[in-house]
């Protein structure tokens, strides 16, 4: 079995692959402040509710753009799942052409989300990859299979927590589309703005990347926290999956450790 870690800005995301079957996922919230033996202890508890031994556990891969937590997860794998991890940085092998200004500038979440994409979804067209996360990300990819730029934009729970810390009377309220976008008390108002809101801004970006793309035909995958609740309320989503970072983990695990399981295990789906 193998360890695949999402270190991002408000969560932490585990998963266990066998191969290529999901044993396990779950969530922890970012702390800086947490120790390798705090974050040790919840994964432990994790694998014991899950009935995994933590000796089966015999590799492992983390994306971060929490720098200073790296450290920090490498020392828990390590004490707790006498593991190494491999990390997405650069010299690791994805098979993504990224044609930007500085390849280094592009956050290690977006480049597993797009080798992730192109390996499940892709096809001879182009891709475009919204993540919403701490940042609502969205990643274009050509027909080529090539990551030709992005937008980033704001994340949802940010603008929100922006919002209630900056007035003096607006209530913090749960992020959900409320049944009319004329909304007829504060909750529901702050709900229409932001629900209503994004789904208007990822109308627009994505309308103006396939202006812009020139295709016949484009796909649209959105992931992350927030995907499900604005793609009910958007056209232009073609795919939901939640789980796109992780598989594009697992994937890139077994490209770079093939010793470990065959190639075909690794692009399996």
């Amino acid at each position: 079995m193998i360890i695949c870690i999402d270190v991002g800005n408000t969560n932490i995301k585990y998963a266990i692959y066998d191969k290529t079957t999901l044993k396990i996922s779950f969530r922890v919230a970012t702390d800086l402040k947490k120790t390798s033996d705090e974050y040790g202890s919840q994964l432990v508890n994790m694998l014991k509710v899950m009935e995994i031994r933590r000796g089966e556990i015999t590799g492992g891969i983390m994306s971060s753009v929490v720098p200073s937590l790296d450290y920090t997860i490498d020392k828990m794998c390590s004490l707790y799942l006498g593991i190494s991890l491999l990390h997405i940085e650069p010299g690791l092998k994805s098979g993504l052409n990224i044609r930007c200004d500085d390849a280094r500038e592009v956050g290690a979440d977006r480049i597993v989300n797009c080798v992730s994409a192109i390996v499940k979804y892709g096809g001879n067209i182009p891709l475009i990859v919204i993540d919403f996360g701490t940042a609502t990300t969205f990643n274009i990819i050509s027909a080529d299979n090539e990551f030709i730029g992005g937008v980033i934009s704001p994340g949802i729970k940010g603008s929100l927590d922006s919002l209630v810390n900056g007035t003096a009377k607006l209530p913090r309220v749960e992020i959900e589309a409320p049944k009319s976008i004329i909304a007829k008390n504060t909750v529901t108002n702050m709900q229409a703005g932001i629900v209503f809101g994004f789904a208007g801004l990822v109308e627009y970006i994505v309308t103006r990347i396939k202006k812009e793309l020139k295709a016949s035909e484009v796909r649209t995958i959105a992931t992350g926290g927030f995907s499900e609740i604005i793609s009910r309320e958007v056209s232009c989503i073609d795919v939901v999956d939640k789980l796109l970072t992780l598989e594009g983990l697992r994937y890139l695990y077994y490209l770079n450790r093939p010793e470990t399981g065959t190639q075909s295990e690794g692009n399996k789906q």
